[in-house]
């Protein structure tokens, strides 16, 4: 990202704050506050069902949708009856599985350059920056945003599938266009980042950037996260078959001891919960990572060692009532 992503939009000055976020919007000082946040809401039938059984019988309490999937209408029928949901789009402009694909809802007329030789999204992050432009990015989440209004649906946040709109400036300079534009909270760090900037994903931020970026968002009148906890994924599980009690465990233990790396501020918290099937083995390999997910939201002992630690669940829903009830 260059300097004149600090330009981005005229949003008022940037101001110095040594303050979290979460104590911006009224949460006490020190205090830690996470969204227990489900990715890939609509991407299959197994997703959907890990997302209301870690909602409806976990801890859990926020998703997002990749509108472009076969399972949204699932979804759909799920926020009928749920309309209080903390819903928002994980917008998606990659298609990354071998035997289940999807397309651009723009259409490969309007935006071509996500479309790979078999009519999908690119599998990789690399190939959406190498032939996509970034209008033609905006086009494709303005589209995914489209596609939830016409179904009756206002998103409570944008957040990013694999990250591809932090993968190139231009495509950051979009999703953050079109959050502002829109009045719609996004997902981005712009705190103290002590977590994110452990992981991999380090390299598409730095400090400094993140810090002015928060604070436009800020000014935009839009919360904004201290923080990213995105490391689930990465755990570790055995090869060999494990009981549910078993794999609940372990994951339960994975996600207490990274949580005790928590530092004050809002924080999101990544996670993938999936009540695989037999059919998603066809769809990817990460079965048992998805399922360990679920199986820790569902777990009495975390759900104790959040109540033991003082941790505070909000939603995107709640921190966007805070951030409007500053500005009456």
């Amino acid at each position: 990202m260059k300097k004149n992503l600090l330009f981005l939009l005229c949003l008022g000055p940037v101001l110095c704050f040594s303050q979290t976020y979460a104590e911006r919007l009224g949460y006490p000082k020190e205090a830690k506050v996470i969204i227990l946040h489900v990715d890939d809401a609509g991407m299959s039938y197994d997703s959907n069902e890990g997302v209301y059984q870690s909602m409806n019988e976990g801890i859990a309490n926020s998703t997002s949708i990749m509108m472009p999937c076969g399972w949204v209408p699932g979804i759909f029928t799920y926020l009928k009856s749920n309309p209080n949901t903390d819903a928002g789009l994980h917008l998606t402009l990659t298609s990354e599985w071998n035997s289940y694909r999807w397309g651009p809802l723009a259409g490969k007329a309007a935006v071509p350059g996500l479309v790979d030789k078999e009519g999908a999204m690119w599998k990789s992050v690399l190939d959406v920056v190498m032939h996509a432009s970034p209008d033609e990015v905006y086009k494709e989440i303005k589209s995914q945003l489209d596609r939830s209004r016409t179904a009756g649906w206002e998103p409570t946040h944008f957040d990013s599938h694999m990250g591809t709109l932090f993968a190139s400036e231009g495509f950051l300079r979009k999703y953050l266009q079109l959050g502002i534009e829109e009045k719609i909270p996004v997902m981005f760090p712009g705190g103290h980042n002590s977590m994110i900037m452990q992981t991999e994903n380090a390299s598409l931020l730095k400090k400094e950037q993140t810090d002015v970026i928060g604070q436009m968002l800020w000014n935009a009148g839009l919360p904004v996260l201290d923080d990213l906890h995105n490391v689930s994924y990465g755990f570790k599980y055995p090869k060999e078959k494990l009981s549910d009690k078993a794999l609940q465990k372990i994951a339960t233990d994975y996600y207490i001891e990274s949580f005790k790396q928590l530092q004050a501020g809002v924080t999101m918290v990544i996670m993938h919960c999936t009540a695989p099937t037999v059919v998603f083995s066809k769809i990817s390999d990460s079965g048992i990572t998805r399922k360990a997910d679920l199986l820790a939201m569902q777990s009495p002992e975390l759900k104790q060692y959040l109540k033991d630690n003082n941790i505070v669940l909000t939603t995107w829903r709640e921190l966007m009532q805070r951030r409007k009830a500053l500005n009456k």
